[in-house]
């Protein structure tokens, strides 16, 4: 995960969003127009992308959602916010850094579940068409008040008519505000029955709605009413409260190997996000525990500490001799000291003990055999590299280690390829095809390679 450097970008990637899609979900904006960018800086990180995985699996079974096809993507933000996108939800760093213990993730991931079941996203965009044709009326009206007034020299008619502008404008974003509100409402009590199904507590749910409360993201500042996308704070939480304790388990904690996981995912998100210092305040509660310790380690590995930094990660291998983060770690050290023929053995490691069959695990051992630098293995590097990518394929930085492969075998066609479908994996369409173009003059025309090629051609831009 060193993309949380802002200097770091070799497992960062961007994914384009369009600027009129809208967002739905905890703290997210009400419209992409207001607050949302042309790309939103994604995190791979295959410990992290796991666990969340493995929250949200049981919750879409409850919501018949199993077989949608619906993914979870990490947001390299410190800002709390979850929110979905089609059939994505996605997930900020800051958000599983802000929950301090796993029922609170998973009480917003069910939350989140809960508009993509009621099909609130195309709903809302149902609803901004039609006040979107609210607002072209009144304008059409006030336009016609106003022009008809000043043609006749009434100062006050050309009043009227700014008034029906504004008028308008206000009741179409009202009853888009109160429909939001409305599903809201819903999202919450589906969110309670997915929990309930899956005999998981709804506690996580009301102590994060009440956090939120404390820090102000549902209320104004200043105490002032303004209109809003969610209900009222206090009404919310009493409502998902007496749901979640007469439906759930309320007082069932999480098991405690859960709870250890979910704390060392936090260790990573804030060694990488504040270093030491964040670490340290993260779990000043329990300086000396697991979790405390791993994010040391990578604190200090981030700090140029190499050696001190394997040292530490060894006695937590010692400790959690099972846990392939810990080895998938440690060859992350190692390959960033150039040492890829360990390093590789580290992923190995790692992807043997992964049960989630990661993608990025199977590439990172291909990568690392690519730093190690023997010609003899660059064709095995390739193929766990492709392996990777076939069952991840947005992974940007596998890509370029692809290609290196390739460059290093003499094969510069597939070199140029495969850089062209790096930029093609993270949305930088218009690099895509020059290298695409680049490659297509040193292959095979008709072969497979050349017609992927083309088809990057042959996409039109944007």
């Amino acid at each position: 995960m060193r993309s949380l450097l802002s200097s770091i970008t070799r497992r960062i990637a961007t994914i384009a969003i369009a600027a009129s899609v809208t967002l739905t979900g905890v703290g997210a904006p009400t419209s992409a127009g207001a607050a949302s960018r042309d790309r939103l800086p994604v995190v791979r990180d295959a410990e992290i992308e796991t666990m969340i995985a493995d929250y949200v699996r049981p919750l879409l079974k409850a919501a018949g959602l199993s077989r949608s096809g619906v993914e979870t993507v990490l947001i390299n933000s410190n800002d709390f916010n979850a929110f979905v996108l089609g059939r994505r939800i996605f997930v900020n760093t800051g958000a599983v850094a802000f929950t301090e213990t796993p029922n609170q993730l998973i009480g917003i991931l069910a939350h989140e579940i809960g508009h993509l079941k009621g099909g609130h996203q195309q709903r809302l965009r149902d609803r901004l068409q039609g006040a979107q044709v609210m607002a072209i009326v009144a304008a059409l009206l006030g336009a016609g008040v106003a022009a008809g007034g000043a043609a006749a020299g009434a100062s006050g008619a050309v009043g009227a008519g700014a008034g029906i502008f504004s008028g308008g404008t206000a009741a179409a974003q009202r009853s888009i505000l109160n429909y939001m509100q409305g599903e809201e409402t819903v999202a919450d009590r589906a969110a309670v029955s997915f929990l309930a199904k899956t005999g998981q507590s709804g506690r996580g749910l009301v102590e994060t709605f009440e956090t939120l409360e404390r820090g102000s993201i549902f209320s104004s500042a200043r105490g002032r009413n303004y209109l809003s996308s969610h209900p009222a704070p206090r009404a919310r939480i009493t409502a998902v409260e007496e749901a979640a304790r007469r439906l759930t388990s309320y007082d069932r904690a999480d098991p405690p190997a859960l709870v250890e996981r979910h704390n060392l995912a936090r260790a990573k998100i804030a060694a990488y996000a504040g270093g030491m210092s964040d670490v340290r305040r993260l779990f000043v509660k329990d300086p000396l525990g697991l979790a405390a310790q791993y994010g040391d380690a990578i604190a200090t590995f981030l700090a140029g500490g190499t050696a001190s930094a394997l040292r530490k990660i060894d006695r937590l291998i010692a400790a959690r001799p099972s846990n392939p983060w810990f080895h998938e770690m440690r060859g992350e050290i190692l390959l960033e000291a150039g040492r890829g023929k360990e390093a590789a053995a580290s992923f190995s490691k790692a992807a043997k003990l992964d049960r989630s069959n990661s993608g990025l695990l199977k590439a990172e051992i291909g990568q690392a055999l690519v730093v190690a630098g023997d010609g003899a293995k660059m064709k095995q590097a390739i193929e766990l590299i492709q392996a990777g990518l076939q069952s991840d394929p947005i992974n940007a930085a596998a890509y370029r280690y692809l290609a290196m492969a390739y460059a290093r075998l003499g094969d510069i066609g597939r070199a140029e390829l495969a850089t062209a479908e790096g930029h093609w994996s993270a949305g930088s369409l218009t690099q895509a095809k020059v290298f695409a173009a680049r490659a297509q003059g040193k292959l095979e025309p008709g072969s497979p390679a050349w017609r992927r090629a083309q088809d990057i051609l042959a996409v039109k831009s944007r």
